[in-house]
């Protein structure tokens, strides 16, 4: 998506779209490139602040991306760390807070499906 599809409705459609399809291309994402579940689990509980059970019952239900963060227990504070692009977009430059959010657990997975280490993920050394 480009930085003006990001302002349009087009673009906020991923909104409504069901966590539990996102979290599978997600973790499809990592283990093709020979990641794991568990680190694709603790990437987005750190995010999000979800327990391994709170996350794993959002996986079951039929929320949305929208319901998904809504309900998130707390985000990281650290999260203003993550920098980069994600489909060419700076995360850090994403006005919307969903939206953003919504970058940065992809931009975490991103960095995870590329091989970085774990504690850089989690922005540990810093």
């Amino acid at each position: 998506m480009g930085a003006l599809m990001e302002k349009s409705s087009a673009a906020h459609r991923v909104y409504a779209y069901a966590f539990a399809k996102i979290y599978a291309l997600l973790v499809q994402k990592a283990e093709r490139k020979g990641r794991t579940k568990k680190e694709v689990d603790e990437v987005i509980r750190w995010l999000t602040g979800y327990t391994a059970a709170g996350l794993q019952k959002q996986v079951r239900s039929d929320n949305d991306m929208k319901t998904f963060f809504a309900e998130a227990p707390a985000m990281n504070p650290k999260v203003k760390l993550i920098k980069g692009t994600v489909c060419g977009v700076r995360v850090e430059d994403i006005a919307d807070p969903l939206m953003r959010n919504i970058r940065y657990m992809d931009k975490l997975v991103d960095e995870l499906a590329k091989g970085r280490p774990m504690e850089k993920i989690l922005r540990e050394d810093v």
